[in-house]
């Protein structure tokens, strides 16, 4: 079993910044800029997948009536 730790939204934030900084910034070879490419694609889904889940966690607070603030 991996003992990774999950990412929070900021910290994903924060890498997907760092991947387009070096994208725009640096000279990267074409193999480079296609990893860099996946990468940041791969934290956007992330980042996607994460709202979601809070989405649905406030639609499921608001269904049940419990009062709750932003």
């Amino acid at each position: 079993m991996g003992t990774e730790k999950k990412e929070n939204l900021e910290e994903m934030f924060d890498r997907l910044d760092q991947v387009i900084g070096t994208l725009e910034g640096e000279d990267v070879s074409l193999e480079e800029a296609f990893g860099l490419y996946d990468q940041g694609m791969k934290l956007i889904r992330r980042c996607n997948q994460t709202i979601n889940e809070v989405e649905k966690k406030i639609l499921v607070l608001d269904e049940n009536g419990e009062k709750h603030e932003f």
